[in-house]
């Protein structure tokens, strides 16, 4: 009887032992928006993952797009062609979480970035104000 209650205590942590959580699945990778607009494409930068505007799908005005919403006046007249639009992504769990930037009405916010087999799941969230938008692959 000693033996069995000795074996249970020593199992007893390998059973109500939480779960390992997996590394979030690979956001690498080129993504049309949701609204088809453009591609962003999501990379490795330092020890996070990053995300830029690469592509255009829609005809641009002459001279470019332009940052025109930016809260910094001095960055109204950068190209969005290019821009960095998230950024810090860290894994946490099966998600990138970091920070983002939306260009059409010039707001950072917090982001989260998880694949849902071959679509991307963006969630922005401005103070207690969430968006979830899927991007495909492109």
């Amino acid at each position: 009887m000693t033996f069995v209650r000795l074996a249970l205590c020593a199992a007893a942590p390998l059973l109500f032992a939480a779960p390992a959580q997996a590394a979030p699945a690979s956001i690498t990778g080129n993504w049309k928006t949701d609204d088809g607009k453009s591609i962003i494409q999501f990379y490795k930068c330092g020890t996070s993952m990053c995300g830029k505007i690469s592509k255009f799908l829609v005809p641009e005005p002459a001279g470019g797009a332009r940052d025109t919403e930016n809260p910094n006046k001095a960055k109204r007249n950068q190209r969005l062609l290019g821009l960095r639009i998230f950024w810090n992504l860290k894994a946490s769990g099966t998600k990138f979480k970091g920070n983002g930037y939306s260009p059409e009405d010039g707001r950072n916010f917090n982001a989260q970035v998880w694949r849902e087999g071959n679509k991307l799941k963006v969630k922005g969230c401005v103070v207690v104000f969430c968006r979830t938008a899927t991007f495909t692959k492109a």
